[in-house]
């Protein structure tokens, strides 16, 4: 039997990553950056007023006060469209706007609310220290510097950014595109009247949006027939349009589950047994040699427990992503169960605590029983390995927290 971390290694295998390509900024969002990026320039450009107000030299201010005011005559109003400004000379000031160049000679800017902004003349209430009000150049990157690294994934805060420092176009990988399938004569779309011998297709559903939460792009097929030729036809249409296809259904070894006999002349697929509860029969592989197939069980709950352990980890890995798992910490068992032999168990749970006094895990339902109730309730996997048959209370487990 295969084990969880081989076909981990083999599902990371199959998902390289997609090619990169330049983009402009507002298509750039939600994608991951292929190349680190640096500035083309100082960050301010040069020293700027941080306040509105007047810039003065620190000398000229000592002592000043609402009741001992500093009276400075007003040479220049600085604002920041000012390319070049005048030099300040001693016993003045300058009235400037938030964002404008200083003028040589400045040592602080009296904010504008500790004055009485004048315009011939000024009187200012409050001291000042040197570098008061004031951002210096490059005080937050410079040009050369790495702003940002290979495997970030693009939002409005590295958009900014990018724009401050001169780059209209970015390298990135895309999001992989990916299509779901969920296979089977027995499914149907919620909402319709339920039906004897029919469930509702929650697969389809529950991993379109887990693809979306992974940063990739999804086409949902939805519920498939087991028919060989349709499905075989379905398959070859979406080849064209996916990255991946991921399926799930269709793989017991009774005679109505076809998924492996058509599979076979598109491409190469392994179908194996994997030492991992819930779930067991996996399959990975590639189409046509540019698409790559993951086919997942038919229980919800092993599903996206597949999904979590398998395909997110290889989805972020062909979109670019430095960090590819979700994180893990370290908790210890509230509750005691058995776990089967010579298999690592995933079992729905919530953990609860902190970094500073611990962290606590409980299982939701029997671990053994894959309720979908109890992984909706879920806030991690918590993980059992293979080697250990009993989960005693104050156990120490491994568990892979969902994001909120």
């Amino acid at each position: 039997m295969k084990s969880v971390a081989d076909h981990l290694a083999e599902c990371l295998a199959v998902a390289t990553p997609l090619p990169p390509f330049a983009v402009a900024l507002s298509d750039a969002v939600g994608c991951v950056l292929a190349e680190d990026v640096r500035s083309f320039v100082d960050v301010p450009q040069a020293d700027l007023a941080a306040r509105d107000g007047y810039a003065v030299r620190v000398g000229d201010v000592v002592g000043a006060s609402h009741d001992n005011p500093v009276t400075l005559p007003m040479v220049e109003e600085v604002r920041a469209d000012t390319v070049d400004p005048t030099a300040l000379v001693e016993r003045a000031a300058v009235r400037i706007s938030s964002g404008a160049v200083l003028p040589a000679g400045t040592e602080a800017v009296i904010a504008i609310e500790d004055t009485d902004q004048g315009r011939a003349e000024v009187r200012l209430y409050a001291e000042a220290k040197p570098g008061q009000n004031i951002r210096r150049r490059s005080e937050d990157f410079s040009a050369g510097e790495v702003l940002l690294r290979a495997g970030v994934r693009i939002g409005s805060r590295q958009i900014a950014v990018l724009a401050s420092a001169g780059h209209s176009t970015v390298m990135v990988h895309p999001a992989p595109r990916v299509v779901v399938m969920a296979i089977g004569d027995e499914l149907q779309e919620p909402g319709m009247p339920a039906t004897r011998g029919k469930i509702y297709d929650a697969n389809s559903h529950a991993l379109s949006s887990a693809i979306r939460d992974a940063g990739a792009e999804v086409f949902r097929v939805g519920a498939v027939t087991d028919d060989k030729r349709e499905l075989r036809e379905l398959l070859e249409d979406q080849i064209v349009r996916a990255d991946i296809i991921i399926t799930t259904g269709g793989l017991s070894y009774g005679g109505g589950d076809t998924l492996k006999e058509v599979l076979s002349p598109l491409g190469t697929v392994r179908f194996d047994n994997v030492a991992m509860a819930p779930g067991r029969q996996l399959g990975v592989g590639r189409l046509e040699e540019d698409t790559t197939v993951f086919c997942l069980p038919g229980s919800p709950v092993a599903a996206m427990t597949a999904f979590e352990v398998f395909i997110r980890p290889a989805l972020r890995h062909m979109a670019g992503y430095s960090t590819i798992h979700r994180r893990s910490i370290m908790a210890r068992a509230l509750a005691g169960w058995e776990s089967p032999a010579g298999t690592r168990e995933f079992v729905r749970a919530r953990v609860v605590g902190n970094p500073h006094e611990g962290y606590n895990v409980e299982p939701l339902g029997e671990p053994a029983r894959p309720l979908l109730s109890a992984l909706a309730k879920a806030n991690c996997l918590a993980i059992v390995p293979e080697d250990q048959r009993v989960v005693q209370v104050g156990d120490s487990l491994e568990c892979l927290v969902f994001e909120r």
